[in-house]
């Protein structure tokens, strides 16, 4: 009967040890997913939104702040998981020089023996557009 008990208990400890890295396992993933569609998406709302007309004219290097705006909402939401609710918080578009700053939070729940455990996941960029210098 002692030897029952104990392979209840080893069983039991096992499945809750799986549900565990399941559920960082997601977390993980969301985390990863989310960071790397927010720097995929500045890039290229920020390549996008690059004044031709003006660095053709001065040679000067600078983004649009309305078409910057309007270009990482519009990717953001063709590549975002359906399954979840994104903030973003746009802190700062220079428009020259080209800089941005931006914040994503979006949360995640998980059930694990009967308890909702609820993660919030906040990643954060300040990208600065880069151009090569011609001499």
């Amino acid at each position: 009967m002692k030897e029952s008990f104990w392979a209840v208990l080893v069983v039991s400890i096992g499945i809750i040890a799986i549900l565990f890295v399941y559920l960082f396992q997601t977390i993980t993933n969301t985390d990863e997913h989310n960071m790397v569609l927010l720097r995929e998406t500045t890039e290229g709302a920020m390549y996008d939104a690059f004044d031709l007309a003006a660095y053709r004219r001065s040679g000067v290097i600078r983004i649009d702040r309305e078409k910057f705006v309007e270009n990482f909402i519009r990717r953001f939401a063709e590549n975002a998981s359906l399954a979840r609710t994104y903030v973003i918080e746009i802190y700062d578009v220079n428009e020259m020089p080209p800089k941005v700053s931006l914040k994503v939070s979006s949360s995640e729940e998980g059930n694990v023996v009967n308890q909702v455990m609820n993660f919030d996941i906040v990643n954060r960029i300040n990208a600065i557009l880069e151009a090569p210098h011609s001499y």
